[in-house]
């Protein structure tokens, strides 16, 4: 790692590092997404049987969830009532998603 560093200094490839860095955060972003896209396209005889309002209700929770990260990826890490908020509105997609998930699962 030092030597790494060290080279990354000595020929002063500081913005190259920073435009990589940026790279591998939409990278991880689109990995996310389609991780959860083949998620969906495997489970989405399942939710067709849903009622319409809890599969929409899902889908939307999911999206703003997707937004939200996406945001925080994009737009850097939110610090003080950003990040609270940031974590209200993912931990509201989540309930919303559990919550939806446990109704249409009763036996």
């Amino acid at each position: 790692m030092a030597v790494i560093a060290l080279v990354v200094v000595v020929l002063s490839l500081e913005p190259v590092v920073a435009t990589v860095g940026g790279l591998l955060q939409i990278a991880f972003f689109l990995a996310v997404a389609f991780f959860l896209f083949l998620l969906w396209r495997e489970r989405r005889g399942d939710l067709e049987a849903w009622s319409e309002w809890n599969r929409r209700l899902f889908y939307a929770a999911i999206v703003l969830a997707v937004v939200d990260i996406g945001l925080a990826i994009g737009l850097g890490f939110p610090s003080g009532v950003g990040a609270f908020a940031f974590l209200v509105v993912l931990a509201a997609c989540i309930y919303v998603v559990v919550r939806v998930w446990r109704l249409e699962h009763r036996y």
